[in-house]
């Protein structure tokens, strides 16, 4: 069994040798964030109820203004779905409150999704939130690609166009391509796991081949159409993250598929460590009342965010980001943070 926060904190100060100003500040985020719970680590342990999309949209929304869920993305390989968690383990001796996952692109990663989806069953069993992105191939191309040249290339405003007019060969190519994600996500819902599911990320940006398409013909009416096909299946556990990049040119709300189609609005902060306060505000205005969140990031939220861009709900660390762009120091002070709630302290229902 996986121990309280209180002794795995102990156990990671004493192998991380912490310095008694990391240890106050821990107890602070004890008595902050209330008990402690236990989670098992055990692949088969399951929740004794299922939760709805509601019940995690109500949660995130509780916690505007107060507290901040940690989470981490695991990218490929697909049968190393919890490498990047373990490492925070490793720092810290805590678990993310939020397990990222990924679709995939690559054969052998696309032929292991299982892995990703047993994982994700298992994150949420052991009481993190599940994020899923999907870094998906043309439709012009197969159902599995590398990155560059696949995921990472450029498509013609005729074949885009094609993509999202009904019934043309690239419309019903895109529709089978999803129709390949929809047993894994059924799985999940069917075993009761909410999915903060963000397709089609990064709009604004121009590696993808989705991306860079602003207006209601653009990537927000392939969001629209993704959404409604999905939909259409019943999957109903799907909670919507609307993302974009943290890019200078602005005019985000041009991507917006429309308060229907998104539960989330996101955004990832690449273009500079931490977002704007212009930045904070201008996806406040797009959100309204729904929640907000940080998608991705390579650097871990510091007190300074936390305190002047409260509203922000998790956060989710990209993978080799981890350790390669912050200290032992920098992560433990951020999931020892007082706002900070790690995997047992996420209550939903």
């Amino acid at each position: 069994m996986r121990t309280s926060r209180r002794g795995r904190l102990f156990a990671c100060l004493t192998a991380a040798a912490a310095t008694t100003s990391v240890l106050a500040l821990t107890v602070a985020s004890e008595a902050a964030a209330g008990p402690a719970h236990t989670g098992s680590a055990s692949t088969g342990s399951s929740k004794s109820s299922k939760s709805s999309k509601q019940d995690v949209l109500s949660y995130l929304n509780s916690l505007k203004g107060s507290y901040i869920v940690s989470g981490q993305h695991n990218k490929e390989p697909a049968n190393q779905p919890s490498q990047y968690t373990q490492q925070v383990k490793d720092v810290t001796g805590q678990y993310p409150g939020l397990w990222g996952g990924d679709l995939l692109f690559r054969a052998e990663d696309v032929a292991n999704r299982q892995r990703i989806v047993d994982q994700a069953k298992t994150e949420w069993a052991n009481g993190s939130l599940v994020a899923l992105t999907w870094h998906v191939c043309t439709p012009t191309g197969g159902s599995t690609c590398e990155f560059d040249g696949g995921v990472k290339t450029q498509i013609s405003d005729q074949q885009f166009r094609q993509i999202v007019t009904d019934g043309t060969a690239l419309n019903n190519a895109w529709k089978r391509r999803l129709d390949e994600a929809v047993p894994y996500l059924k799985q999940l819902k069917d075993a009761g796991v909410p999915v903060l599911f963000r397709p089609l990320h990064e709009m604004n940006e121009t590696w993808n081949w989705w991306g860079h398409r602003p207006g209601s013909e653009g990537g927000a009416k392939l969001y629209r159409i993704t959404h409604d096909y999905l939909a259409g299946k019943g999957l109903d556990n799907l909670i919507w993250v609307w993302n974009v990049q943290d890019n200078p040119a602005g005019g985000w709300s041009s991507y917006y598929p429309g308060d229907n189609y998104v539960d989330v609005v996101s955004l990832d902060a690449w273009y500079k460590n931490y977002p704007s306060q212009a930045d904070y505000q201008q996806l406040k205005g797009i959100a309204k009342t729904k929640p907000i969140a940080l998608a991705e990031l390579g650097k871990m939220p510091n007190d300074a965010l936390l305190t002047s861009q409260p509203d922000w709900t998790y956060f989710m660390m990209w993978s080799e980001q981890l350790r390669g762009n912050n200290t032992n120091a920098e992560i433990q002070n951020t999931y020892f943070h007082p706002r900070v709630l790690n995997q047992g302290e996420v209550k939903v229902g």
